[in-house]
């Protein structure tokens, strides 16, 4: 019989030149790659030094036909160029290299439909998901977490694995800051319509102003972006708020940057918070004052729970993360608020 080793010159190695190589059976190999706890420490060193030798690579996929395993995890984060995501990425992928995992990276594109297409085709190649910022309704994300393994952030789904940021907290945090100055009527930035996290902050805004005689007001939605910050600012103009919370810093900053552009002064005229602490916050002027969020740690607390023991079948938990209040140069002490109107063209 032909050595299943013999063949061209130039095709790429196998498992069988990484067996002959080493001194070994090519089952050895298998097992010292999928299961290195069930062959000798020293045998397993010596085939992978080999296999780096050869340049032999494993076929993740064809690894996971008798285990069902793949080794490769998803993350879908519903907008790669959003800087929030940097630190959630970060934090991921750090908890997936330590359990030996691959991560592969998904964006949505503030596109559900774009979403749930890019899901179904990586959904039976990985090994579970993890859905950053998620715009698919619930039912969508219980179905796919009948398939497989799947971690919600920022976002509670009944009977899916959550983690979230305590953004009732957050909300009593900026609006007990603002009421300390002097503030009353605070108008809140929207962020997008359907996402979670926007309706949390707004109802838990308004609590907490109830609770402390603020006057709220909402307007939006607005994409969570600079751009989409610049066009809130137009908003401004059928109202005098002392005080603008923003869906997130993104927001903020494009906020900031229309208003200075007015001749408003941040914050003599208008205090403006925000919410992520994503790094522009600290280096525009003024610095942002705003909620920061453990977003590193988010990333990572999804990979873990994610490769927990049976994830799928797990009941339904929520992880609630702290976050704390950053005070910047961008808010102040009440003052009038003059907001002069665009000059006519």
């Amino acid at each position: 019989m032909q050595d299943p080793a013999d063949g061209r010159a130039d095709r790429p190695p196998t498992i069988y030149d990484v067996a002959r190589a080493a001194g070994v059976s090519a089952s050895t190999v298998s097992r010292a790659f999928a299961r290195p706890g069930r062959v000798n420490a020293g045998t397993v060193e010596r085939v992978r030094l080999v296999a780096a030798e050869l340049g032999y690579r494993i076929n993740p996929l064809a690894s996971a036909l008798p285990t069902g395993r793949t080794s490769m995890l998803a993350l879908v984060v519903s907008d790669v160029t959003n800087p929030v995501y940097a630190e959630i990425i970060r934090g991921a992928e750090s908890a997936a290299a330590e359990a030996d995992h691959v991560l592969i990276l998904i964006d949505a594109q503030e596109s559900v439909r774009l979403e749930r297409s890019s899901l179904e085709r990586v959904l039976l190649g990985v090994d579970g998901v993890v859905l950053a910022g998620t715009r698919m309704s619930d039912s969508a994300i219980r179905t796919a977490a009948r398939r497989r393994p799947v971690v919600v952030l920022n976002r509670d789904v009944a009977d899916v694995p959550s983690i979230v940021l305590d953004n009732r907290c957050a909300m009593r945090l900026v609006a007990g800051h603002l009421a300390e100055l002097g503030h009353r009527d605070v108008l809140y930035i929207s962020g997008p319509e359907a996402s979670w996290v926007n309706g949390m902050r707004w109802s838990g805004l308004r609590e907490a102003a109830a609770e402390l005689g603020l006057k709220v007001q909402r307007v939006g939605p607005f994409v969570p972006t600079v751009e989409g910050g610049r066009h809130a600012a137009g908003a401004l103009d059928a109202g005098r708020p002392t005080a603008i919370l923003a869906y997130n810093d993104q927001q903020a900053i494009g906020l900031m940057r229309v208003l200075q552009s007015r001749g408003i002064r941040v914050p003599q005229d208008v205090s403006v918070v925000g919410f992520d602490d994503i790094y522009p916050a600290r280096i525009v002027t003024p610095g942002l004052t705003t909620v920061a969020a453990p977003l590193r740690t988010q990333g990572e607390a999804a990979v873990t729970a994610l490769l927990s023991s049976c994830p799928a079948t797990a009941p339904s938990r929520l992880m609630t993360l702290p976050v704390k209040l950053i005070v910047r140069g961008s808010t102040a002490r009440r003052r009038p608020l003059r907001i002069p109107r665009p000059a006519a063209s």
